[in-house]
């Protein structure tokens, strides 16, 4: 045994000294340039957006030549440049005039058109803002008016969020000491109101300011407003300012006492006038900015003066953190940064006190470049390969579809339970769960330690009844209850919902393996999907249980070897990250602010009902859950099956949560391994693809592919099963059961072909936040069915026609609740919403036709 524990420290040793290195190079950002603007030194404070597909520069102000001996000059003109696909000039060209000079104004971009702000022409301060639309074809540049601003406004910042203008900063006169702690929005989608206009904010709770740096995040990520810098005048001195403040539009008005506005990490140092742009789901870019620190020699310097900042720094808003980006070729300030024809664009802008460029400058943001290796690769193929070979060995065991379908019944009760267990945590396991810890924290967890309780209330109320009636599909009890009508409905509910399983348990897997490969995602969907319907469709059942078992072992490993390096990578090892993680609430189990519905942190209501009705809703009316409870010999063993899976997902899920918030953890200590261009959803990957040695990543990408196998595979057969047996005998297509043994394969190839279409799907919409997605389709679909067996299991006097009504009138109203009612309700109550709604409106009904007959 001693030698045993010195062989395993050795080789954990090893695997911690491959881990510290890099697996591939950082990622950067990566700088070109656009035409310069014409006939001109360049402008400060421009109103910049793009609209007709061209970016806009408007209006602005410099100095003549020489700077030192000249006044300010305010401009009018609108120029435009039009996107690399359509370009006929290589310059700019003027396409028309701003309603007067004006700069130093607000601008934001939106479906098409600039908003401008506000803004100054030498002698006031504007409270004005107006549309600008350039129609490209038509060559006309139009204006409109929008409702007037608050108070004067320059030198402020503006952001968008959905259709929704947030303003802040900025000074009401000509005058620094006319700075303004000012907080301002407008909904541009309720312009057809009587009362529409702009809306008073509290503002933050740091002193009033003038150019500060602002942007937002407004994804399944992270919602809200971010404010950092800035300057103000104290004692007849400018002071520059660092400091960061965060706005949840959830929270407002405040929640329970809570405060809409938080203070987050300040910024390295001051980049008043700097411009910032969110990138990918929770990084926000600063580019530039005054730091203060050559402020009062500018009139001693004059052109010594060596400019502005020239860094560039990244913020990651999960995490709290900034790295620095690197340099900047220019010292842009008091411009604006806006994404444009695939890159970001800072165009003119200062330099210098009083210089001005005409440069316009692009960045792009190059992602790291993973290296996984041919024995990765091999340990990766050897998986692939037993999953192929189980299939193999099964498939000369089906020769009826009872063997297809149920193993025969001869399937050991723990490999029955083992293979539930990979069924129902896939995948939404592997990745999802680490996400939402590393996002979060353990507030969701709790949904997940209600499956004990709700195992034992399965085995001892609704197990008995599909053995009694020796069920192959679980949809024959409703024929048994109800009629032949019930029966299709449930079989074509749980259709729609698994072939939307398929697509999301494919998609996860294949943000990891593009990180670790470099392979396009539809790649490693096809790949994923290939191997998953050859095993399936050779094999049947036996073939899925036993992959399954092996894959629980391989996706718990994976877990764990994670979470070991994880924290033997962090100095202080585990009291590092007990402190780290306890400091910043991620340990959080229960949120009690009862008011809260948030997508992010659901409080305990939202998780106790949720989490009860999703539950009973997948061991009720699932049949990829269901048909193994007909997989083993007896109702006992099946029973043990049941358990053993309710008893295995506790400690799973805490080791899931654990590894993402291991992640959240080293990522605070090291925030330059943050790949902007990785989704949140893929945090795990990342750390995989960066930060795993050899054979091991090899290893945890085999339990990222079993996760997805387990589920899609499942799903395959329990389609294949319930189409055979709810339609195709029913309606006697095939004339022996050999024939049917045959159609099922055929149709485990096309249900696996069409789940695997689902996923390409969703890689070419860019879905966000695929887990909460999924939550909400499971609540649709299996919220339904899941009414419908309850009314027909706990109801003697529901009869078919109050079950089919109460089933459309519950899937009705549950779509429109998620997508037409405009109301924000959490993707965990829609089993609830649809259980309910199917049980009371089907009873109803049927009392009121006269009952069951």
């Amino acid at each position: 045994m001693r030698l045993f524990g010195e062989t395993v420290a050795v080789v954990l040793l090893v695997a911690f000294s491959v881990a510290a290195g890099d697996n591939g190079a950082a990622w950067h950002l990566k700088w070109s340039e656009l035409p310069s603007l014409p006939d001109t030194p360049g402008v400060a404070g421009a109103f910049v957006g793009n609209s007709g597909d061209c970016l806009l520069v408007a209006g602005g102000a410099n100095f003549g030549s020489p700077v030192w001996q000249s006044d300010k000059v305010w401009h009018d003109t609108v120029w435009a440049l039009e996107p690399a696909g359509q370009r006929t000039s290589v310059v700019w060209s003027v396409v028309g005039r701003l309603p007067q000079p004006l700069a130093y104004g607000m601008s934001v971009s939106h479906k098409g058109r600039i908003i401008c702000m506000g803004g100054e022409d030498g002698e006031v301060v504007s409270d004005a803002v107006f549309v600008l639309s350039w129609e490209q074809e038509k060559g006309v540049l139009r204006t409109e008016k929008l409702p007037s601003l608050p108070r004067p406004c320059a030198f402020g910042q503006a952001t968008l969020i959905g259709d929704t203008i947030y303003v802040a900063g900025g000074q009401s006169e000509r005058d620094i000491a006319a700075a303004m702690r000012n907080f301002w929005r407008l909904n541009l989608a309720q312009a057809s109101q009587a009362d529409w206009g702009w809306e008073c904010l509290p503002p933050w709770p740091g002193t009033e300011r003038v150019l500060p740096v602002m942007a937002s995040q407004n994804t399944g990520s992270d919602i809200g407003v971010y404010l950092f810098s800035g300057r103000c005048k104290r004692n007849e001195k400018t002071v520059f300012l660092k400091d960061g403040y965060r706005f949840n539009p959830r929270l407002y008005p405040g929640q329970g006492g809570i405060s809409s506005w938080s203070g987050v990490s300040e910024v390295p140092e001051c980049v008043a006038a700097g411009c910032a742009v969110s990138f990918g789901e929770a990084h926000i870019l600063v580019f530039g900015g005054d730091n203060g620190a050559l402020f009062e020699q500018a009139d001693v310097l004059r052109d010594a003066h060596p400019g502005f900042s020239r860094r560039a720094y990244a913020y990651h808003t999960i995490t709290d953190t900034w790295v620095d980006a690197g340099e900047t070729p220019l010292s842009q300030v008091t411009t604006v940064a806006v994404p444009w024809d695939g890159r970001i664009i800072i165009p003119s802008g200062e330099i210098r006190p009083r210089v001005r460029t005409p440069r316009v400058t692009t960045v792009e943001v190059c992602g790291m470049q993973t290296h996984f290796g041919w024995v990765n690769y091999l340990a990766l193929g050897l998986y692939l390969t037993a999953m192929l070979g189980i299939g193999v060995r099964f498939a000369r065991k089906n020769r009826s579809t009872d063997d297809y379908f149920r193993g025969g019944q001869r399937i050991p009760w723990w490999a029955a339970g083992c293979s539930i267990f990979a069924t129902m945590l896939s995948s939404i396991t592997f990745m999802a769960f680490p996400a939402v810890a590393f996002k979060t924290d353990w507030t969701t967890m709790g949904m997940q330690w209600l499956i004990p309780l709700v195992s034992l209330w399965v085995v001892w109320r609704i197990l008995p009844f599909f053995r009694r009636i020796d069920a192959t599909s679980a949809y024959e009890y409703l024929e048994n209850r109800f009629n032949y009508p019930a029966r299709v409905v449930g079989s074509l509910l749980f259709t729609l919902f698994q072939i939307g399983r398929m697509g999301v348990v494919l998609y996860l897997p294949a943000l990891a393996l593009q990180a670790v490969t470099g392979f396009d995602p539809i790649f490693c969907i096809l790949l994923m999907g290939l191997v998953s319907v050859v095993y399936s469709a050779m094999g049947g059942i036996e073939a899925v249980v036993w992959t399954d078992t092996v894959q629980t072992f391989v996706l718990l490993g994976g877990a764990l070897l994670s979470l070991i390096i994880i924290i033997m990578s962090l100095d202080g090892g585990l009291a590092t990250f007990v402190a780290t993680a306890s400091g910043n609430h991620k340990f959080n189990f229960v949120e009690f602010d009862f008011s809260s519905t948030s997508y992010m942190i659901p409080s305990l209501w939202v998780i106790v009902i949720g989490g009860l009705f999703q539950h009973v809703s997948s061991y009720t009316a699932d049949q990829s859950v269901i048909q193994r409870y007909m997989t083993t010999d007896t109702e006992k063993n099946a029973g043990r099956s049941i358990l053993i899976n309710g008893f295995m997902a506790i400690p799973a899920c805490l080791l899931f949560f654990a590894v993402g918030t291991g992640l959240y953890v080293y990522y605070s200590h090291f925030p330059h391994q943050l790949d902007p261009t990785f989704k949140a959803d893929a945090v795990f990957p990342l750390f995989i693809a960066t930060r795993m040695p050899p054979v091991v990543a090899g290893l945890v990408v085999a339990g990222v592919f079993a996760a997805a196998q387990s589920t899609l595979s499942t799903s395959m057969n329990s389609l294949s099963t319930t189409l055979i047996t709810d339609f195709a005998r029913r309606w006697n297509i095939c004339r022996s059961d050999l024939g049917y043994l045959r159609l099922a394969r055929l149709l485990t190839v096309l249900l696996g072909s069409l789940g695997t279409g689902m996923a390409v799907m969703f890689v070419l919409t860019d879905v966000f936040d695929i887990f909460n997605t999924y939550i909400t389709i499971l609540g649709l679909f299996m919220g339904v069915l899941c009414g419908m067996f309850l009314l027909g299991m706990f109801s003697r006097r529901a009869n078919s026609g109050g079950c089919l009504q109460g089933a459309c009138l519950s899937a009705a109203v549950s779509l429109w609740l998620a997508f037409g009612s405009g109301l924000d309700i959490h993707g965990y109550l829609y089993p609830a919403i649809s259980v309910i709604l199917c049980c009371v409106t089907g009873y109803l009904l049927s009392l009121i036709s006269g009952g069951n007959t």
